[in-house]
């Protein structure tokens, strides 16, 4: 483990136990805690506080000390719970990770080559890739428009949140979607709370829309996973997934192309 995951790992540990009973599902903290358990504790803070919530919502589990605590079939998370405000909570264990044994298609990369030549392995290449190859519309059969990127606003009960890009999109019977996408390279997992806070943000701010959460995320440099997800009982699901490599047209041969159409859809 790095020395500042190790840190976080000592601070988020030390707030977490200092306030959960046996039997809770949920641990609330102020953000100012941060601050306070580390002078505690003499750890030195990193300048961006939010880099230690980062780093276990989306990077790394929590500390063994805290998982531990999480009853079978379920997983502790870290929420927003209003400005500066985070709770822990337990959520059903759902992982949102590409699955291993899924086919690949194959889709001619139509990202400029200036693009291509400096993109990096990250959330704004993955983006970028998205919108040049029409991936979202290929995905969910819609036709769909970029209608902004890194929206921010302020939701009741959650406080600031951020959803990487929204899509608008019409179906042929010209039924108006929103989808909210939520993008990572590298390393960095998909988590719910992220789609929650994409959904909640789409009820407020589209309410007459058809909201369809989209994740998505990169494999290799070449290979993107997307993933549909939606509400169930027991908390958010997949209900698509699909996998599609970026291939010149050389890569793209005449058997795939048939082997393509004997697939369900």
């Amino acid at each position: 483990m790095t020395q500042s995951a190790n840190r976080y790992s000592q601070l988020i540990e030390a707030i977490f136990l200092a306030r959960y009973q046996e039997g809770a599902n949920e641990v609330t903290f102020e953000r100012s805690d941060i601050a306070i358990t580390a002078e505690r504790l003499g750890i030195q803070l990193p300048k961006n506080l939010g880099d230690i919530l980062y780093t276990f919502r989306y990077r790394n589990a929590l500390p063994e000390s805290i998982t531990e605590k999480a009853p079978p079939g379920s997983e502790w998370i870290i929420r927003p719970a209003g400005r500066a405000r985070y709770t822990i909570a337990l959520t059903a264990s759902a992982a949102i990770q590409p699955s291993a044994i899924l086919v690949e298609t194959k889709i001619l990369d139509a990202t400029p080559g200036v693009i291509a030549r400096y993109a990096l392995n990250d959330e704004q290449s993955l983006l970028a890739r998205l919108r040049y190859n029409r991936l979202i519309d290929i995905f969910t059969g819609l036709t769909c428009y970029s209608l902004q990127n890194h929206l921010r606003t302020t939701v009741r009960g959650l406080g600031q949140v951020e959803t990487d890009e929204v899509y608008v999109g019409i179906d042929k019977r010209g039924v108006h979607y929103v989808l909210p996408v939520q993008a990572k390279g590298g390393r960095d997992k998909i988590g719910v709370v992220q789609i929650e806070q994409d959904m909640a943000v789409c009820e407020i701010k589209f309410p007459g829309l058809i909201c369809r959460p989209i994740a998505t995320q990169f494999m290799d440099a070449n290979l993107i996973a997307l993933f549909e997800l939606e509400r169930t009982e027991t908390g958010i699901g997949v209900s698509a997934e699909k996998h599609y490599r970026l291939v010149n047209t050389q890569d793209l041969t005449v058997a795939e192309l048939q082997a393509y159409q004997r697939r369900s859809a």
